[in-house]
This record gives C-alpha cells, sequence and structure tokens, in this order.
C-alpha cells in the first residue's frame, strides 16, 4: 500500500507504484462531509396557524349549542333525538346557512367505542355543508 519493493529483477530502476494515494481523498471527503451537516438547516416540527390578532368583541348574545352525541353502533343523536343521514344533513345545511356570527356552537360527543368512521363521516357532513363553529366534547374519556 504505502510503498512497494522490485522484484529485484536484472534492472535498477525502481518499478513505478500505479495505486492511488487514498488519503487525500479520504480528509476531502470528509470535510465534505463535515460541512454538509453543519450547513443543513435544523428542521422545525411545528404547524403553522392562522390566530387571530387582537382583543374579540365581547358577545352581546349566548350561543346556541346544539349537541350531536354519536352512538356506539353508529346512531346519531341530534340535541338528544335520533336522526338518520339525511336529517342530520338537512339540520347542518340549515345551521350553516345562518351568518357566521349566529351560527350554533355544534359539540359533537362521540362514545369511546364508536368506530371512527362514524363520527368522520359526522364531521365530513358539517364540513361540507360549511359549518363553522363544531367541536368535540368529552375527549377526557380517551384519558387513560
Amino acid at each position: 500500500m504505502g510503498m512497494q519493493m522490485g522484484s529485484g529483477g536484472g534492472s535498477a530502476d525502481p518499478e513505478v507504484m500505479i495505486e492511488m494515494n487514498m488519503t487525500p481523498l479520504i480528509d476531502v471527503m470528509l470535510v465534505l462531509i463535515i460541512m454538509l451537516i453543519i450547513t443543513i438547516p435544523i428542521q422545525n416540527h411545528a404547524v403553522n396557524l392562522n390566530l387571530p390578532t387582537g382583543t374579540p368583541p365581547p358577545q352581546t348574545v349566548e350561543p346556541v349549542v346544539v349537541s350531536i352525541d354519536v352512538d356506539f353502533d353508529g346512531t346519531v343523536s341530534w340535541n338528544g333525538t335520533a336522526v338518520d343521514h339525511a336529517q342530520l344533513e338537512a339540520k347542518l345545511a340549515e345551521a350553516a346557512a345562518m351568518p357566521t356570527a349566529n351560527q350554533p356552537e355544534i359539540h359533537l360527543r362521540p362514545v369511546a367505542v364508536v368506530p371512527y368512521k362514524s363520527v368522520a363521516a359526522v364531521m365530513a357532513a358539517a364540513q361540507r355543508l360549511g359549518v363553522t363553529k363544531i367541536g368535540m366534547v368529552g375527549n377526557e374519556q380517551y384519558l387513560k
């Protein structure tokens, strides 16, 4: 690797070393790797939110609260009354048709063992119809 000795044949000239010296190449590669590691920006794992600025105006009227319960078998209740999918969409469309300031607050309360698709269907219908004030209630049941 470092030095080759001739075979001692009849010639007095040393043999030419054909191997490439790898040490400078490795040094250059290590310097490039270190520079790459140093110059890579640190990624922030954050979610950008558009939060309101300033102080909100005081509420003059108490908001109407609508409670939507989703049972373990996927049954949906609107303020305690069982509704099917068409009735739910009609009520959500009615709520979405109101001006944003007067829309009722919709509290979605799923049971802990309800299939996700039942809750997702209610949330998707609310989003598709334009309901802006919706929130999950009862999340403390999922804490262990």
